[in-house]
Order: structure tokens, then C-alpha cells, then sequence
């Protein structure tokens, strides 16, 4: 008889629990919503943290590391997803933690997830991503092989974002690449390509003229060429 009791107390103790985690789960799910109806991204990161725990689900997860990623909380994204390359992970993760990973100046785990996403769904701006990242880690040939690939595939109507000055601005990608194109090649061989890199960042100002990077990189060519002379 004893036996049957605790049996029972422990049924109802669990439907107990049951019912305490489905009311919390809708208590969050409202939460969520009304969050984001406010646009108050620290409550929905919140509301998301807490139904994670009631009732673990990868998308949520995946969203939670999203938000993250776009408040620039990129260790608090990695944290939420991991930094390893997973080939069951959603398109979403692995963007995020290409992403998260080359704002943390880790170009070498950044490029391996850009990879990914490239392998996914090529396009001329994740070529473009991968680029820089090579370019950075002196892998020359595996950055002209990208380049070449956004070259190629340029529009007119798809442009690239620098945030260096004071005030972002875009330029169309086929500027971009001729840039990346021109550091390339600059850091193949520093003396004998100084005029073939500021030839090409010219031909990036031609495209844009309102490239600043461009500019900066190629004024500071030149000045290699006209060393300022002593007093």
C-alpha cells in the first residue's frame, strides 16, 4: 500500500510540474510576442532564454544567436550556438558564426564557416568575405580564386558596406573586388607590384569615387614611392 502511494505521489507530481512548465511556456510565448510587438531586443532575448530552457528547440536557439549577433554580443552568440563547424547546423548558425568569429578576429575559424556558406549558396558577397579573410591569413592564391569568382559575377545593383569613416557608405561590389584585387597583389610582392596595387585602387575610385578605403590604401602607396625627405 505504501508503495502505491509514493507511486502516486509521484504521478501527480510530475503532471503537476507538467502543467507549471506548459503555463510558463505560454506565459514566455505571450511574453515573446509582446516584446517584439514593443521592439524591446533585450526582452525578446530574454523571453527566448527562458523557453529555451522550459523546451529546448533549435530554432529558437539559432534566433536567440541571431539577435545576439546583431546587437554585437558576438561572444554571447558563439556561446549560445558553439564555434564548431557542424554539418547539421541551419544556414542562420553558420552565418553567425562566420560572422561572430571574423568580428572577434579570428579570420582562420571565421573562413572555415564562410566556407560552409559559400558551399551552400555561393554568392559574390560571401566571396567577397572570404577574400578579406584569406587576403588577411596570406593565403594569396586561395583569395584570388574568390576574387576572380566576384569579378566575374558582379551587379550593377549589388553593393558592398565599409564602416572605417565616420559615416558608412556602400560601394557597387565590382569596386570591392578590384580593391581586394589590388591588396592581392600589393602583398604578393611589396616593391614590385606598388604600381599595379595603386593602379587597380585607382580603377576602384573610377567605379567609386566615393571609396574611401581605396583612397586611403592607395595614398598610402604612393607615399612609399615619395618617402618625405629629411631636414
Amino acid at each position: 500500500m505504501k508503495k502505491l502511494v509514493g507511486v502516486l505521489v509521484f504521478v501527480f507530481a510530475l503532471q503537476a510540474t507538467a502543467q507549471d512548465n506548459s503555463a510558463l511556456i505560454k506565459h514566455y510565448e505571450a511574453f515573446y510576442k509582446q516584446m517584439q510587438s514593443q521592439g524591446d531586443v533585450q526582452g525578446v532575448i530574454n523571453a527566448l532564454t527562458h523557453l529555451n530552457v522550459l523546451s529546448p528547440n533549435q530554432g529558437r536557439i539559432d534566433t536567440l544567436a541571431v539577435l545576439y549577433m546583431n546587437d554585437n554580443k558576438h561572444i554571447q552568440a558563439l556561446n549560445t550556438l558553439g564555434i564548431e563547424r557542424l554539418a547539421t547546423d541551419s544556414d542562420m548558425a553558420v552565418e553567425v558564426k562566420a560572422v561572430s568569429l571574423q568580428r572577434l578576429n579570428q579570420p582562420a575559424r571565421a573562413v572555415e564557416h564562410f566556407e560552409e556558406l559559400f558551399k551552400r549558396s555561393p554568392t559574390v558577397l560571401i566571396a567577397y568575405e572570404l577574400a578579406d579573410l584569406k587576403i588577411q591569413l596570406k593565403d594569396l592564391a586561395g583569395a584570388t580564386i574568390h576574387i576572380s569568382y566576384g569579378l566575374e559575377n558582379a551587379k550593377d545593383d549589388i553593393a558592398r558596406s565599409y564602416y572605417e569613416s565616420q559615416t558608412p557608405y556602400q560601394v557597387p561590389v565590382k569596386a570591392a573586388f578590384t580593391y581586394l584585387k589590388g591588396l592581392a597583389k600589393f602583398q604578393l610582392n611589396n616593391d614590385l607590384n606598388l604600381d599595379a596595387a595603386i593602379a587597380l585602387f585607382d580603377e576602384a575610385l573610377q567605379i567609386a569615387p566615393n571609396f574611401n578605403l581605396a583612397e586611403l590604401s592607395k595614398n598610402a602607396l604612393e607615399s612609399r614611392k615619395t618617402p618625405a625627405t629629411k631636414e
